[in-house]
């Protein structure tokens, strides 16, 4: 009987040991983890056709569907209610740089442009700028150098390299075979 009654006192000292233990772990992490430090991973998400301004400005009222199918590609979105609308959406999420949206909607009459509504839209430089995270730089190293850095690297200073390293040699008369001889 007390062998039974010491293995239970062990047993429950012992998770109270871990309780304790794992009580006192979660208490030493609140101040040196922060609510930032695990952040799960958001894949980039792309939908729709970017539209740059250079094609915007391309655009002209009278020209034909099949030009602008050209200029700008296939839209996004045609609908059967609205044959004559063409829509372009584009939108881009990538963690670490603020999410893009942009729309263009070409309106027809017929087979012909009529009318462009669209949000301000970036250039093509603009827009690839805009994908860039930016990074912090630390700080960089004196970009100058001294007359006698700049004599180190002449190649008439330096003197530990032999000649006929710095001249090229003659080329071999004959080189071995590239596959071994036949049996």
């Amino acid at each position: 009987m007390t062998a039974s009654l010491t293995f239970r006192l062990s047993v429950q000292g012992l998770a109270a040991c871990l309780l304790l233990a794992s009580l006192a772990g979660c208490g030493s992490l609140s101040g040196s983890v922060s609510r930032d430090t695990f952040k799960p991973f958001v894949p980039e998400v792309v939908q729709g056709n970017f539209v740059s301004n250079e094609q915007r400005q391309a655009l002209r009222p009278g020209m034909a569907s099949a030009q602008v199918r050209e200029i700008l590609g296939t839209p996004l979105i045609t609908s059967l209610f609205h044959a004559n609308r063409w829509d372009y959406a584009f939108s881009i999420q990538r963690q670490g740089v603020p999410a893009q949206n942009f729309k263009l909607t070409a309106y027809f009459k017929g087979d012909v442009l009529e009318q462009i509504e669209s949000d301000v839209l970036p250039s093509e430089s603009e827009f690839a700028g805009r994908l860039v995270r930016p990074q912090a730089v630390g700080k960089l190293p004196p970009l100058q150098a001294s007359e006698e850095d700049l004599k180190k690297f002449t190649p008439a200073a330096r003197t530990d390299v032999p000649a006929a390293a710095s001249a090229p040699g003659a080329l071999p008369r004959s080189y071995p075979p590239l596959e071994p001889p036949a049996r």
